[in-house]
């Protein structure tokens, strides 16, 4: 896997994944950016809750459950002091669908948290606790 990161000014980068995708980032006002574009730390928040929410989607799929939408939200704390790592995330899992079974959703927050979402067990692996939870709407 590779990406390339271009500065084009101020405090905003062009970020192009290995498979051609391309990202804006920018910094606050404060630290010379414009704020047009998402934090690179955000970024780091938005690729775990991708990728969490690609397993929990995959595995209810697999399961034959009939799920017909997934949203995460997300919460996260970092330290005061530099570098200001992550320190707490919560992942809210809200999945939507036509008699889902809560033992099924529950098993796929839990198999991406513990077995699947590489960003997830990175994280956790460097000392960010995580934790997650989810609601179930029946439509």
């Amino acid at each position: 896997m590779k990406a390339r990161i271009q500065w084009t000014g101020e405090a905003t980068f062009l970020a192009e994944s290995g498979s051609g995708h391309v990202v804006v980032m920018d910094g606050p006002p404060e630290h010379g950016g414009r704020n047009l574009a998402a934090r690179p730390m955000e970024m780091v928040l938005i690729g775990l809750g991708g990728c969490s929410s690609f397993d929990v989607v995959s595995i209810l799929k697999k399961s034959r459950q009939p799920i017909e939408a997934c949203e995460a939200f997300i919460e996260a704390e970092r330290a005061d002091q530099d570098p200001k790592v992550f320190t707490r995330i919560h992942l809210h899992f809200v999945v939507k669908g036509r008699g889902l079974k809560e033992a099924q959703v529950k098993r796929a927050v839990e198999l991406s948290a513990e077995k699947y979402c590489s960003a997830s067990i990175m994280l956790t692996r460097g000392g960010v606790e995580i934790t997650h939870d989810y609601e179930i709407i029946e439509l």
